[in-house]
């Protein structure tokens, strides 16, 4: 059973059995619940909040693809939420039965085992308290760490420091260079201040409340962005990780909204522009080297690190940071390399379009469109 939460790293930050997400959250989830569909295999259920959405979907991306034929998974059952306990009082076993979610956390854990389905078939409370902690930035700024003892390259570029009190924070401030500071667990947008010199009555309130609730603040120089992209990757829980492909995306004011669809090729001369590909290379593999060990056999499944190509004071030439934020979930990365896949299967480098999640009519909405090869 596959499941799009969208609202997971909000879920996780609170680290609550009975999260109530926000308004925006519930209509994401609601509006694009049927988004599973594209990687759900035959057989597979998709659980869904309305059926209507599920339908609006099929007939958004069958006249997308210009049949249901091409779009291939589009035949996975669904599931209503307020259904399942009867969908499993009608199984007659459910030995080989798991759940996909987008993300894990014990809200969802909680929600699941209320609605019928056994705990025996879901994480434990201990493996998801294992992964909320993968989950903290000081993973990502761990990593970060030992990319720089590992590659020695003067193209890498990036440092975070964990912060627990106010004095730590002011102390950093102090130096005068503007920093960003960012909540050990937050979603897309959310939890991220931008300060200079002096914390605002407005931050200092928001930092308090920070080392209050979670323990520290993650502080970070402020960089000057050039472009967003991400790796995304699959671990097995075996203590194997494998690269699955590039991811460029968009954000605005921090929050995402779309992906470049195009070949994997394509996506590296787009980035070639800034950085040697041998570069990206020695990134992948000592990611998937150091990821193998500090993740383990402690999280199966997805996941993507974002990062950013950046200029600084000391050059005017191009450097990498190689790991602004990992996220230990499915990622709006994988539904791009999914799409690509479908829409592009002969890999034609010269078919290139954008997905975007848009607000339109008060719904939100999964829009493709082509757009010029340069892009």
């Amino acid at each position: 059973m596959h499941i799009f939460n969208p609202d997971h790293d909000l879920a996780l930050a609170s680290g609550l059995e009975n999260f109530t997400s926000p308004h925006a959250g519930r209509q994401l989830r609601h509006d694009l619940g049927w988004l599973p569909a594209l990687w759900a295999k035959e057989g597979d259920v998709v659980l869904v909040d309305d059926e209507e959405q599920v339908r609006k979907g099929e007939a958004r991306l069958a006249r997308l693809f210009h049949s249901k034929k091409q779009t291939g998974q589009l035949e996975a059952q669904t599931a209503l939420l307020d259904r399942l306990t009867a969908l499993f009082e009608s199984q007659s076993a459910q030995e080989d039965f798991s759940v996909e979610p987008w993300g894990w956390n014990m809200a969802l854990r909680s929600l699941l085992i209320r609605k019928g389905v056994k705990s025996e078939q879901l994480p434990t409370p201990q493996q998801l308290a294992v992964i909320r902690q993968l989950s903290h930035r000081r993973t990502s700024a761990h990593l970060l760490s030992q990319l720089h003892q590992t590659l020695h390259r003067p193209e890498l570029t990036g440092e975070a420091e964990e912060c627990h009190t106010m004095e730590e924070v002011e102390l950093r401030l102090q130096k005068g260079e503007p920093l960003v500071l960012k909540a050990p667990w937050s979603s897309s947008g959310r939890g991220v201040r931008f300060v200079c010199g002096e914390l605002s009555d407005s931050n200092a309130g928001w930092l308090r409340n920070i080392l209050a609730n979670q323990g520290s603040v993650m502080v970070e120089p402020l960089y000057n962005k050039v472009k967003d992209f991400g790796m995304e990757f699959r671990s097995d829980g075996r203590g194997h990780i494998s690269y699955m492909g590039l991811s460029l995306f968009h954000t605005h004011n921090g929050a995402y909204t779309g992906n470049l669809l195009a070949t994997e090729n394509h996506k590296r001369r787009v980035l070639s522009r800034y950085l040697p590909m041998e570069l990206l290379d020695e990134v992948k593999q000592a990611i998937c080297l150091q990821l193998a060990d500090i993740l383990g056999h402690q999280y199966t499944g997805l996941f993507g690190i974002d990062m950013m190509i950046v200029t600084t004071r000391q050059s005017s030439s191009f450097i990498l940071h190689p790991c602004v934020e990992i996220n230990l979930r499915r990622t709006m990365g994988h539904v791009a390399l999914r799409l690509t896949e479908i829409l592009n299967p002969q890999e034609d480098d010269d078919l290139v379009s954008v997905m975007r999640i848009a607000y339109e009519d008060n719904t939100y909405k999964l829009r493709i469109q082509r757009c010029p090869v340069s892009e």
